[in-house]
């Protein structure tokens, strides 16, 4: 027997229909460019469309705003002073922030001031702790010819503490009109602008601060005579003059000048040779002593031993 369906002439399929099934869709209408475009640009705009929070128009306002005035004050040089009158930015900040330079400890200077080291250093008003490097005012301090040794450190929130170790000055060297103090092994370690280095011994010459111990130890050999020594000339970087605070030159020899300190000291005991009017001793020639005397003294020298005239014959 044939079903039903078949009878009444039905074509239909035999399969059932599954519940909720789409229909069979037509063909895909395919779009052209044109029409592609328009409708992903439609998508796009649609965002626009809307006005944007009022948070957001601020933000951007402000933003233009202070990008317009950095542009203005780069360009204009406004930026650079604001910079050398009050330090970076990041500076200022933290400095309103409570984090600036109010206190500094400054300890193991003696020939050095305050100002001085802080000038080496950096360290100003316009500072910050944040942003100070202490291994750049250590390694600028340590570059000055007066310091050994340095150290610099932060104490938060606002203090720096700066440590020293001077070099010894030794000697003052003069040479070419300039006069620097200088160390035992003759580097100079300082300008000398005032009388902090008067006791120092003082050294004139070409190659006269290399030699400073050398001219110390003849200042020892002068004994009671050091007082009046000013300062040792080195001659020719060979042999020393001393000259004496009246004016005296001593000039001694190139070989064994103690000897020749010896015999001063000893003339000038016995006979007090450096209170009469003496222009120069002269060590140089062995076993002998010359003598340079003043103008006057010279001339009455001469006068008192020239050879009579006899009384003429009648």
């Amino acid at each position: 027997m044939r079903p039903l369906s078949f009878a009444f002439g039905s074509g239909a399929s035999s399969r059932p229909a599954l519940a909720g099934a789409a229909k069979d869709a037509g063909p895909a209408k395919v779009l052209l460019r044109n029409e592609r475009a328009g409708r992903g640009a439609f998508r796009l705009r649609l965002p626009l469309d809307r006005p944007p929070p009022l948070g957001l128009e601020v933000v951007l306002t402000l933003a233009v705003l202070t990008c317009a005035a950095g542009y203005g004050a780069i360009r204009g040089g406004q930026l650079d002073d604001f910079v050398a009158r009050h330090g970076g930015v990041g500076d200022v900040a933290a400095r309103v922030l409570g984090f600036g330079v109010d206190v500094v400890t400054v300890s193991g200077a003696t020939h050095m001031t305050e100002p001085r080291i802080l000038a080496i250093a950096g360290v100003s008003s316009k500072n910050s702790l944040p942003f100070f490097d202490v291994a750049e005012a250590k390694a600028r301090l340590e570059a000055d010819p007066l310091v050994k040794q340095a150290s610099v450190r932060k104490l938060y929130p606002n203090q720096i503490v700066i440590d020293v170790v001077e070099r010894t000055p030794y000697a003052v060297w003069q040479k070419d009109g300039q006069v620097r103090a200088v160390a035992a092994d003759g580097a100079p370690i300082d300008d000398v602008r005032d009388s902090r280095y008067a006791g120092l011994p003082f050294v004139v010459g070409e190659g006269a601060n290399a030699r400073a111990r050398e001219f110390a130890a003849l200042l020892d050999a002068m004994e009671e005579l050091k007082p009046r020594v000013v300062a040792g000339v080195l001659i020719g970087q060979r042999r020393w003059n001393l000259r004496l605070k009246s004016g005296i030159d001593v000039k001694l020899p190139e070989v064994d000048p103690t000897a020749a300190v010896a015999t001063l000291l000893r003339l000038e005991r016995e006979q007090r040779l450096l209170e009469r009017d003496v222009l120069a001793l002269d060590f140089r020639a062995p076993d002998r002593v010359f003598v340079r005397l003043t103008q006057d003294s010279a001339a009455a020298w001469t006068e008192a031993h020239a050879p009579k005239k006899k009384d003429a014959q009648p």
